[in-house]
């Protein structure tokens, strides 16, 4: 169970920074495709940055560069998409994980159920059991961890985190965690079930999907990432729900720390790009956002 906690603990963000509204995307500026922006203007005492973060990597790709590791120190206070520091996380991530009634076995027919209990036995190397009385959205983050090549994955929350630790540095949330979750509860759990089932029966193409968005992450190229997060089709319908709303929750949020003091915001790059991304909103709100890096 404590694995199954920490595994949860990583890599449950995943699914939202996956998908993106079906309307065209198009990145803040074409010729400033970057992870790293710096935010100014509107009287701030001092520039606060922005990064794109992927929640899972493998750790030959994964790197923190100086200009990151710059403008990290910059800042005061760091924010990402929750307080990931916040020592009740472990057991509040439990809680929430949970269905309020049934099972996972009562929303998919038997021989669905079957199906997905031979692949979490065969490649996932977990009993079904394990997870029968909880959300399938919780299910569906494990199942990301094997999306990756890599037997071990790395993350860039989990290294700020660290990092904010060495240095004595505040981790704060854009939102709560009960937020996050509560996003997902709108999903009926039967679509979630439904994900799960054509997940599995084309792993191989979701590997190679997430792949050609690694590809994309690691070149910084928002353009291509913004059309991959476009075309995919997990939870369509609910792409408002997942990034739009929760980027425009996050701007006042984003603007009052600011006005504080400097801050490093560490989100996932599908929140970056486009005219409801968090870059543009920013720029809407008066601010001026320059791509670092």
């Amino acid at each position: 169970m404590r694995y199954l906690v920490s595994l949860l603990f990583v890599v449950f963000l995943y699914p939202a920074c996956k998908t993106a509204s079906k309307q065209t995307v198009t990145p803040p500026d074409t010729r400033e495709n970057a992870l790293l922006w710096q935010i100014s203007g509107k009287g701030l005492p001092a520039p606060s940055y922005l990064y794109g973060t992927i929640h899972m990597i493998c750790p030959e790709d994964f790197q923190i560069s100086d200009s990151i590791k710059s403008a990290f120190g910059a800042a005061s206070t760091i924010y990402l998409e929750i307080d990931m520091d916040d020592p009740s996380m472990a057991l509040k991530t439990l809680q929430l994980a949970m269905l309020k009634e049934g099972s996972l076995k009562d929303l998919m027919s038997r021989e669905d159920y079957e199906t997905l209990g031979r692949f979490m036995t065969d490649s996932m190397k977990m009993p079904l059991m394990l997870f029968n009385k909880m959300k399938p959205f919780t299910l569906m983050s494990v199942l990301y961890t094997r999306i990756l090549p890599c037997s071990n994955v790395a993350s860039f929350e989990q290294s700020f985190v660290g990092m904010a630790g060495q240095q004595k540095k505040e981790i704060r949330g854009l939102e709560k965690l009960e937020d996050q979750f509560a996003v997902f509860d709108q999903i009926p759990d039967t679509t979630e079930a439904r994900m799960i089932l054509d997940m599995v029966r084309d792993f191989d193409g979701q590997r190679k999907e997430f792949q050609k968005m690694v590809d994309a992450y690691k070149k910084r190229d928002l353009n291509t990432l913004a059309g991959l997060i476009e075309d995919a089709p997990d939870m369509k319908g609910f792409e408002n729900l997942l990034l739009a709303n929760r980027n425009r929750n996050w701007i006042p949020v984003m603007e009052t720390a600011m006005k504080e003091n400097a801050c490093f915001f560490g989100v996932g790059a599908g929140h970056l790009p486009g005219p409801e991304g968090v870059i543009n909103l920013l720029r809407k709100a008066g601010y001026t956002v320059r791509a670092v890096e």
